[in-house]
C-alpha cells in the first residue's frame, strides 16, 4: 500500500427449585437390576474408614453419590434420586436433616430453630446465621399476614437478640412502621414476596450451613464446570467454535487455526489497503487505492460475496469503520472527506468535511450517535452524525498515520500523537497519559476488551499494551517484515488468544498472544500483506489484504474444501459483482454483472 515514509498510509424435567420430595407414596421399584446383566460396581477401595471410589482411589464414595443424587433431584429425576439413595444405603440427607427441611417448608419456624440447634453444628456463627434466616422468614410472613405484634415479638425477642446483621435488622425495623404498600415494596427488595419463598429459604440456609449437613445446590454441575474450565485453559492453542465434550478430555491442535485459502476476492482494481469484519461477523469491509470501498456479505455457509461497491471518494480509501449496530459504514479518503454510508441499501448518507483541512482517520462513538475524526492539522473532531460538529481537540499529533480508537464505555479516546507516541485522553477526567516507544508508531489496534492496545512499529516489532490503569507493555511479536508501508495488525481468535499481522514479504503471520510465539505463516499472496482481520463471531474465518489486489480469506485445513475465486481485476469491462454469483462445476466462481450502489 502507500508507503508510510510517502504519507500513505444449551432435563428432561426441570424443577424451578432444587428442593426434593420428601415422601414418595406409592413408588415401587426393583432392587439389584441391571440391565447390562452383571455387577455394575467396580472394587472399590479403602482410605481408612472410607470407602474410596475412582482410578487414583481419591474421591469419597459417599461423598460421590450424594452430589450425583443431589443432581438427580435437581434434574426432576425423584424416582431416580430416591432409587439411589436405596440401593447405595447412602442417604441425601440424615432423619434430621429431612425433618428440618420439612419444618422449614411447613412453616414451623418455632420447631425448625429448635432442630437447628441439634444438628450438632460446631461453629456459633453459622447457627446464629442460620437462625437469622428462618426468623427472617418467619418476621415478614408475620407482616404478610397483618399479624404485627407477632413480627414486633419475633424482631424483638427472637431476632435481635442473636446479634447479626444489624443492618438487615434496621431495615425490619422500618418494614414496621411503615405503610402497607411500603411493607409490599419492602417483601420485593428483601427478596421474600414470592409464592416459592420458602423454597428460596431453603436454598439460602445451603449456603449457610456445612456441606456434610446440606450439599450445596448444583455441586455436581459445578465440579464439571470447573474440569472443563481447567481444561481449556491448559489448551494452549484453543480456538474451538464447539463447546467442550464430556466424552473426551479437550484439545485443539493447529486444524482449528484458519491457515488455508478457502476465497480469493478480487473485485478492487488496485492495492487493498485496509479490510475489517462487522461487529456481529456477517459483513466485510475493504478499502483500496482504486478510490472504493466494498462490503461482502458472509452467507450461512461462510462463503463471502459481493454486497454493494462504494464509490464517490476522489482519493484512495485510507480506513474504514463499522457502526456499533453494524447498520452503517464509515470510509475515510486519504486526506479528504469522510462518507456514512447506509449497508442494506449501499447508499451515501451524509459527507462529512471540514474546509481547508483533510480527514485523515475515522471512528464511532460506542452509542452510535457521534463520529470522531482525525485532521490534517493534527485536530481530533467529535461529530453529530448530521454533520454538526461537537467539539474538537487540537492536540501535539503530527503523525499522518492518524489511527484512532474509542473505548465501550465512550471516555477513553486513543490517537497517535508524536511519531514515538499513543495519547489516552479521558473525556470527562480530561486526564491524559501516554504511550511511549523508542520508534516510530505506524499503527495500533484496540482488543475487544478495551484493556489492551497492540502496537505496531516501524523497526519490524509489534508490542501488546495494558492500558487499564497505568499503560505497561506486556509483550512483543516479531518475524514479520516491514521497511515501506503502513502494516496492520489485529486481535483474534476464541478469546481473542492469538495476534495476527500482515507483512511485506507477502505472508500473514500468526503468534500466540500470551507467549509470543509464531504458530503459523500463511502464504498465497504476491504483494505485501497490508491488513488483516479476524472474524469477531467465527475464529476460524481471518481476511487478509495485499498490493496483489486481492483478498483472501482464511479458513481451517479441510480435505474437501476447494478454493473460490469472487470477481476478477482483470476483467475486460471493469464491471464488479453485486450480490451473488454463480459457480461452475469446477469449484470457481466466475464473475456476474450487476449494478453498482453508489
Amino acid at each position: 500500500m502507500g508507503g508510510f515514509e510517502d504519507d500513505e498510509p444449551p432435563s428432561k424435567r426441570a424443577r424451578p427449585s432444587s428442593v426434593e420430595s420428601a415422601s414418595l407414596d406409592g413408588f415401587c421399584y426393583s432392587k439389584s437390576v441391571n440391565p447390562l446383566g452383571g455387577t455394575m460396581a467396580r472394587p472399590l477401595t479403602s482410605q481408612g474408614k472410607e470407602v474410596m471410589v475412582g482410578s487414583k482411589g481419591v474421591i469419597k464414595k459417599d461423598e460421590f453419590v450424594r452430589i450425583i443424587t443431589k443432581a438427580l433431584y435437581t434434574l426432576g429425576y425423584e424416582k431416580s434420586g430416591a432409587v439411589l439413595e436405596e440401593e447405595s444405603g447412602i442417604t441425601l440427607h440424615s432423619p434430621l436433616v429431612n425433618l428440618f427441611r420439612k419444618q422449614v417448608l411447613d412453616g414451623n419456624w418455632d420447631t425448625a430453630v429448635a432442630t437447628l440447634y441439634k444438628l450438632g453444628l460446631l461453629d456459633e456463627n453459622t447457627v446464629k446465621s442460620a437462625a437469622f434466616l428462618l426468623l427472617e422468614q418467619k418476621f415478614f410472613e408475620h407482616l404478610r399476614n397483618d399479624n404485627l405484634m407477632g413480627a414486633i415479638k419475633t424482631l424483638r425477642s427472637e431476632i435481635s437478640p442473636l446479634g447479626v446483621n444489624r443492618r438487615r435488622v434496621h431495615e425490619m425495623s422500618s418494614c414496621i412502621i411503615s405503610s402497607p404498600q411500603n411493607v409490599l415494596l419492602a417483601f420485593s427488595k428483601l427478596g421474600t414476596e414470592t409464592c416459592n419463598s420458602r423454597l428460596k429459604l431453603l436454598e439460602e440456609l445451603q449456603k449457610v450451613l456445612p456441606p456434610t449437613v446440606m450439599v450445596p445446590e448444583r455441586r455436581l454441575e459445578n465440579i464439571v464446570e470447573q474440569a472443563l474450565t481447567v481444561q481449556r485453559e491448559a489448551c494452549y492453542l484453543h480456538n474451538s467454535i464447539d463447546g467442550l465434550s464430556l466424552y473426551v478430555d479437550h484439545h485443539c491442535g493447529k486444524d482449528q487455526i484458519p491457515s488455508r485459502t478457502l476465497q480469493v476476492l478480487r473485485a478492487h482494481r488496485d492495492e487493498v489497503w485496509f479490510l475489517q469484519f462487522s461487529n456481529n461477523g456477517k459483513y466485510l469491509a475493504s478499502s483500496s487505492n482504486d478510490k472504493s470501498a466494498i462490503i461482502w456479505k458472509v452467507d450461512e455457509d461462510g462463503e463471502l460475496l459481493l454486497k454493494h461497491i462504494l464509490t464517490g471518494h476522489e482519493k484512495p480509501v485510507m480506513m474504514v469503520a463499522w457502526s456499533p449496530d453494524d447498520r452503517q459504514l464509515l470510509t475515510c479518503g486519504m486526506e479528504e472527506a469522510i462518507r456514512r454510508w447506509d449497508v442494506e441499501s449501499g447508499e451515501c448518507i451524509h459527507v462529512y468535511e471540514k474546509p481547508g483541512f483533510g480527514l485523515m482517520s475515522c471512528g464511532w462513538f460506542p452509542d452510535g450517535k457521534q463520529i470522531l475524526a482525525g485532521l490534517s492539522d493534527q485536530t481530533l473532531c467529535l461529530w453529530d452524525l448530521d454533520g454538526k460538529e461537537a467539539n474538537c481537540w487540537k492536540g501535539q499529533r503530527s503523525s499522518k498515520t492518524s489511527d484512532l480508537a474509542v473505548a465501550k464505555d465512550g471516555e477513553l479516546i486513543i490517537s497517535m500523537s508524536r511519531d514515538c507516541t499513543i495519547l489516552l485522553f479521558n473525556r470527562d477526567t480530561k486526564q491524559e497519559s501516554l504511550i511511549e516507544e523508542e520508534d516510530t508508531i505506524t499503527s495500533f489496534s484496540l482488543s475487544e476488551d478495551g484493556d489492551f492496545l497492540l502496537v505496531n512499529l516501524v523497526n519490524e516489532e509489534i508490542h501488546l499494551w495494558n492500558i487499564r490503569n497505568e499503560p505497561s507493555r506486556v509483550r512483543q511479536y516479531t518475524g514479520h517484515k516491514r521497511s515501506r508501508f503502513v502494516i496492520r495488525s489485529c486481535f483474534g481468535g476464541s478469546e481473542q488468544a492469538f495476534i495476527a499481522s500482515g507483512s511485506e514479504d507477502s505472508k500473514v503471520y500468526i503468534w500466540h498472544r500470551a507467549t509470543g510465539d509464531v504458530i503459523e505463516t500463511l502464504s498465497g499472496h504476491s504483494g505485501a500483506v497490508n491488513c488483516v482481520s479476524w472474524n469477531p463471531t467465527n475464529p476460524h474465518m481471518l481476511a487478509s489484504a495485499s498490493d496483489d489486489h486481492s483478498i483472501r480469506i482464511w479458513g481451517l485445513k479441510k480435505a474437501s474444501a476447494k478454493r473460490k475465486d469472487v470477481g476478477s481485476s482483470s476483467s475486460s469491462n471493469g464491471a464488479h459483482m453485486n450480490g451473488s454469483a454463480s459457480t461452475n462445476g469446477n469449484g470457481f466462481v466466475h464473475q456476474c454483472n450487476g449494478s453498482r450502489s453508489k
